[in-house]
């Protein structure tokens, strides 16, 4: 009796989580622009400019990782019964290709509004997709997002730019708080290390230099020369700390601490940033801003 109501616990507890890994069903709304947002950074930005004249449908949940993504069906569904997609795109969303390649008019990627000028390649020549990183950015992104809401429902365009001007005011001064914070490091000492290579546009708007473990994408996959050249370079820096990814798993960063503790140097982990999703529900970090926040203050915070 005792193994079988184990054995029920566990079953119940398996389909518990599978059903927390599950999206949001979706569910057309007559009267409301109809909206499937890839990830969580983009079904936040669609809220907080779209409001009450949207519904929105975000496929990828808190802490899934976009580059390994693979939609299932009723994804796929979702997106077909959609008014709107809306992407990062720059390859960011790399497994979602064949069932997005079929959309046309109906598919926005807010990563091709980014000025060629401002992309950042690998030295493959790679785009990094992790453009959000760059507030500024970011708010080219939120008026292409505007543009394309008040083009198909122009009755509610005064709202849409209403909601687009408070929120571009929020965007100014996060930046602002941003480069004030960058200030309390010395710039010698601005060295972010992180689990993937997600941080660039970050360094590259807020003078840090940023290295990683893997590549741009979390698919890419890390050799034990990488590790030793990265811990080579913590342990000439001295470099303090380092940081995990909430939806990267831990064992390479801590494959690297142990690399730099053989070398007699200690780093700490300075905490978990937030990279390819929002958190999830209590974390600080449930909306772009103040996940943008978390990651500043938390990177300050283990370099100072």
């Amino acid at each position: 009796m005792k193994k079988f109501l184990i054995l029920n616990l566990i079953l119940i507890l398996a389909l518990s989580l599978s059903s927390c890994r599950r999206s949001v069903p979706f569910k057309y709304v007559e009267g409301k622009v109809n909206v499937v947002a890839t990830t969580t950074m983009i079904g936040d930005l669609l809220s907080e400019i779209g409001k009450e004249h949207v519904s929105v449908t975000t496929v990828m949940n808190v802490g899934v990782d976009p580059h390994s993504f693979i939609p299932r069906p009723s994804v796929t569904r979702a997106i077909s019964k959609a008014d709107l997609v809306v992407t990062n795109g720059l390859n960011l969303e790399a497994k979602m290709g064949k069932v997005l390649h079929v959309l046309d008019d109906k598919l926005l990627e807010l990563g091709s509004f980014v000025p060629e000028e401002s992309l950042i390649k690998d030295e493959n020549g790679e785009i990094d997709p992790h453009f959000w990183f760059d507030v500024n950015l970011w708010t080219i992104a939120a008026e292409a997002l505007t543009n394309r809401l008040i083009l198909m429902d122009e009755e509610n365009e005064l709202d849409y730019l209403n909601n687009f001007n408070k929120y571009k005011e929020k965007l100014i001064l996060l930046d602002e708080y941003i480069k004030e914070e960058v200030l309390l490091i010395e710039e010698e000492k601005r060295v972010l290390i992180t689990a993937h290579d997600a941080f660039s546009y970050f360094g590259k708007a807020y003078g840090f230099n940023v290295l990683s473990i893997q590549g741009i994408s979390t698919e890419s996959e890390a050799s034990a020369k990488d590790i030793k050249d990265l811990a080579n370079l913590i342990v000439d820096n001295n470099v303090k700390a380092i940081y995990l990814e909430s939806s990267i798993p831990e064992t390479t960063i801590k494959s690297l601490i142990d690399a730099v503790k053989v070398m007699g140097h200690n780093v700490i982990i300075g905490g978990t940033l937030y990279s390819d999703s929002l958190g999830e529900e209590g974390s600080g970090a449930e909306n772009y801003l103040d996940m943008v926040r978390h990651n500043i203050d938390t990177i300050i915070g283990g370099l100072k």
